[in-house]
């Protein structure tokens, strides 16, 4: 069945004393002139239940606190909500059945949660979110709150002419038509949980294949070798230095028998000078490398700290300029009239606040970075000069102790201890060219993780909208049902009120709207009330069905301002409405509570519903005195 909502009681709390009202009908009227304070009780009410309600300067000045009793579900409970901005986020509860104070609830933010509270009651999870259509979008989908669902529970005065649920704000889309399918079990939190899912996968999703993309394009511009041919060179280089290894191994056997101990020394001293001279050599190329980045980040910095000084210096010269003529359409503007303050041309504000401050923080922010990087490539420099010098170094010393040698070893040793030196050589080569073609290797591994980070992702994402697209499917049926009996019944409640202009009315299958002659209700003419007539056929359609079908979560509850307001002299109309509203709480007695605001009733109703009637003496927060038609502007213009 529906889930029930009932307002039992309503007390204001002023500085001149309390007044309270009591809704034991199903219908209840609350009638006097524009200016009494009908709005202003009904925005109470939206803001008693935690919402932004608009609040009126009487109820801002002289009202210190509001309290709702009400029905919801199976419990029953009172909210306290103080009117102080020190104090409103708290709303202090009572629980009406075991009389117990429970823990105050907050609005905004905190625990425990007053949204909570209520969605809880009405049966529904709390953390629910509408994600957008899955495939569009990657974010969760915004939190939908008991607010989303008072949209189906209020028409206030400012939209009842205008609009539906706020279908207008088509950034509140993906809400509203979760909460229509939410309350007519056209989908459960599992599916709002797995669409959210989706979204959030396709946004991993994206994000990979972007990263993806990026890398295999930084490695294609830098010429960065195919795995396939870094694999190929890394086992060429390995094989190399086996070979180049085991040429020295057995040069050694060869030159040792023919060297004494001090030969043998001079051997070790040269294969230590020659290992110093390749890392000297190796550590030059890094330096220079160095050298080069750190001059190219000087020359974007020098280029920043120029286009800086350019821009100050053009905006001290254009601020000069008293322009008298429009630099776009050479018209005089010398004479218009400017307000204080204000630029002459684009008579925006002129800024308060100095830049020059922000300018000199950049400046020197530049400079600094600016003599960062000196001292840096100065310290790089003195290393380059200390690696050459050692390159000299190391290289005399090579000479010397090959002369040295060859002194010792004369025509038989020198040239096997040549081969051995370019037996040195060409392993130190082939380790550096390893090294090299590992880090490529180690790029390719990044690429191919990322390829099946992405590849994973993208399972997971189409697994989940297969899950999708198949609880859909299975809620297909029952949604065409739902839309065809919605359609049927407020076809039919517009064929009754006798709309004018209107010979056909049904709900869009997937917005689920009005249309109004096969057209959205928004493109239909909106004079003479027609979209107040349309919302009251819409409104009690969706309840009829609801309460007719059962097992649904549809809080039979309505809140109605000024339906006449918009309906002006249309008699016929406005009597159709109250008979559709009336019939409706008749036929579901006891289920549904639909309370009205209106200035002017019809006659011919007043025995069906109770009537709470206001005047200029006897105003909405009675304990205050009216100041008169006058002197009140009414919450929401007529």
């Amino acid at each position: 069945m529906t889930t029930k909502f009932r307002l039992e009681s309503v007390t204001i709390h002023s500085i001149e004393g309390p007044v309270e009202y009591h809704f034991p009908s199903d219908i209840t009227v609350l009638a006097g002139p524009t200016g009494v304070g009908k709005t202003t009780l009904l925005e109470l009410i939206k803001w008693g239940l935690g919402g932004d309600g608009q609040l009126a300067p009487v109820v801002t000045d002289k009202v210190q606190d509001l309290s709702l009793q009400l029905s919801i579900g199976n419990e029953r409970f009172r909210f306290s909500r103080n009117v102080d901005p020190q104090k409103r986020n708290n709303v202090r509860i009572t629980d009406l059945v075991t009389g117990e104070r429970l823990p105050d609830h907050q609005v905004k933010s905190g625990e425990p949660s007053l949204n909570t509270l209520l969605m809880t009651s009405l049966g529904l999870p709390s953390d629910m979110r509408a994600a957008a259509q899955t495939g569009r979008s990657t974010k969760a989908g915004a939190r939908i709150t008991f607010a989303d669902i008072f949209t189906y529970m209020y028409i206030p005065q400012s939209e009842i002419n205008r609009d539906i649920a706020r279908s207008q704000d088509s950034y509140l889309e993906p809400k509203r038509k979760a909460v229509f399918e939410l309350l007519f079990g056209l989908a459960d939190p599992d599916l709002f949980e797995s669409r959210s899912q989706a979204n959030l996968l396709k946004g991993s999703v994206d994000e990979a294949e972007d990263h993806h993309r990026k890398i295999l394009q930084f490695l294609r511009d830098s010429n960065t070798q195919s795995r396939e041919e870094a694999q190929q060179e890394l086992e060429r280089a390995l094989t190399a230095q086996r070979e180049a290894e085991e040429q020295r191994a057995q040069l050694r056997d060869d030159i040792d028998p023919v060297t004494d101990r001090e030969t043998q020394a001079l051997r070790d001293l040269l294969n230590e000078a020659e290992r110093s001279l390749a890392d000297a050599r190796s550590a030059e190329v890094d330096l220079s490398r160095q050298k080069k980045e750190l001059s190219n980040e000087r020359h974007r910095v020098n280029s920043d700290l120029a286009r800086l000084n350019r821009m100050r210096d053009a905006g001290e010269r254009l601020a000069q300029i008293e322009f008298t003529t429009c630099p776009r359409c050479m018209q005089a503007i010398k004479n218009r009239e400017v307000p204080q303050g204000h630029c002459r041309l684009c008579l925006l504000p002129d800024e308060a606040a100095s830049t020059d401050e922000l300018d000199h923080y950049e400046t020197v922010q530049l400079k600094d970075q600016l003599e960062e990087m000196e001292k840096q490539l100065a310290f790089v420099e003195q290393q380059t000069h200390n690696s050459r010098q050692l390159i000299l170094d190391r290289q005399k010393l090579v000479r010397h102790l090959e002369a040295a040698i060859d002194v010792r070893t004369a025509n038989r040793v020198s040239p096997r201890l040549q081969a051995y030196t370019d037996m040195s050589e060409k392993i130190a080569a082939a380790r550096t060219a390893q090294e090299h073609f590992e880090n490529v290797l180690q790029q390719w591994d990044r690429v191919s993780d990322l390829a099946r980070t992405e590849e994973e992702l993208r399972k997971e994402y189409e697994r989940l909208v297969r899950a999708i697209e198949q609880k859909e499917a299975h809620l297909k049926t029952r949604r065409a049902y739902i839309v065809r009996e919605i359609s049927r019944e407020f076809n039919r409640v517009v064929s009754d009120l006798q709309i004018p202009g209107v010979e056909e009315a049904s709900i869009h299958e997937t917005n689920y709207l009005p249309l109004l002659n096969g057209k959205p209700f928004r493109q239909f003419s909106r004079g003479g009330g027609i979209v107040t007539a349309t919302q009251v056929a819409y409104w009690t359609a969706l309840i009829a069905v609801a309460l007719r079908e059962g097992g649904v979560p549809y809080p039979t509850f309505l809140l109605i301002d000024s339906p006449r307001l918009a309906l002006n002299e249309e008699q016929d109309l406005t009597s159709g409405l109250y008979r559709r509203l009336v019939t409706l709480a008749e036929a579901n007695e006891g289920r549904v509570q639909i309370i009205i605001a209106d200035h002017a009733l019809p006659a011919a109703y007043r025995k069906d519903y109770a009537e709470i009637d206001f005047s200029y003496k006897k105003p909405t927060i009675s304990s205050i005195k009216h100041p008169g038609k006058g002197s009140v502007k009414p919450l929401v213009s007529a």
